[in-house]
């Protein structure tokens, strides 16, 4: 992203100076911003393989499951999502809520809440895994506003050891410094702050969709022990009293 824009840029120049020039001039700060703008562009490319509904919830996972769970086979489904091999956002939020109803004395009454903690757990790691776009959005400028102090404080150190006027190709090079660094920061957050919403939004959308079809599956089980997979309220605390004082 970087690199494309500052190519451009020195395209469109009239001196004849190339990206590299450019990377050069604006030092260790440029070189820095240059390497974060590498290690977030695989970050990225990373996250848009992995953020998809084909890796979250593949469509066999889908079909098995609901083929185990119409025939009751609640053991079965639980061996299918712990398989390694099976293993993804789908089978890690059902099996689990399976499996902890399996071992719990309320049985599948407590399933969906099992199931909305297992899929909160599930939506944090995926948030996790998209902050760090979100944090070299926020660095990035401010590396290039240290670049832009860096430049101008050689400038003003090229004023002050000058002795009668200054010539301005001797402070060409720190502002022109200065100036690169604020770009290469700036070309670096716009992006990455625009895609960091993007991915985000795209995880709610499709763990909502997810949710959706985990609902459909655990119908199979309500349907077959003929209880609602949630717990019902809690009775009251006493019964109300009769007139004439006597309890119902």
């Amino acid at each position: 992203m970087m690199l494309i824009t500052l190519a451009t840029a020195a395209g469109s120049s009239g001196a004849d100076r190339t990206l590299l020039d450019y990377i050069i001039e604006a030092r260790e700060v440029g070189l820095l911003i240059v390497a974060l703008s590498i290690f977030v562009t695989a970050v990225i490319i990373a996250q848009f393989f992995t953020i998809r509904v084909s890796r979250l919830a593949p469509d066999d996972h889908i079909e098995r499951l609901d083929h185990l769970l119409s025939h009751h086979d609640v053991a079965g489904a639980i061996t299918y999502c712990e398989n390694d091999e099976n293993r993804c956002l789908l089978t890690r939020v059902l099996g689990g809520a399976l499996s902890r109803c399996a071992r719990s004395p309320f049985g599948f009454l407590e399933l969906k809440n099992a199931i909305e903690e297992l899929g909160e757990q599930e939506v944090a790691r995926l948030h996790r895994m998209t902050d760090v776009i979100g944090l070299v959005a926020s660095i990035a400028p401010m590396l290039g506003l240290l670049g832009t102090v860096v430049g101008m404080v050689g400038a003003f150190d090229v004023i002050s050891n000058t002795e009668g006027p200054v010539r301005p190709d001797n402070l060409a090079g720190n502002i022109s410094e200065a100036l690169i660094t604020t770009i290469m920061g700036l070309v670096v957050a716009i992006p990455c702050t625009a895609i960091y919403t993007f991915l985000r939004n795209r995880i709610d959308h499709l763990v909502t969709e997810i949710g959706e079809t985990i609902e459909e599956l655990t119908l199979h089980i309500e349907q077959h022990s003929g209880q609602p997979t949630t717990a019902p309220a809690a009775p009251p605390a006493a019964a109300r009293a009769q007139p004439g004082g006597q309890a119902r």
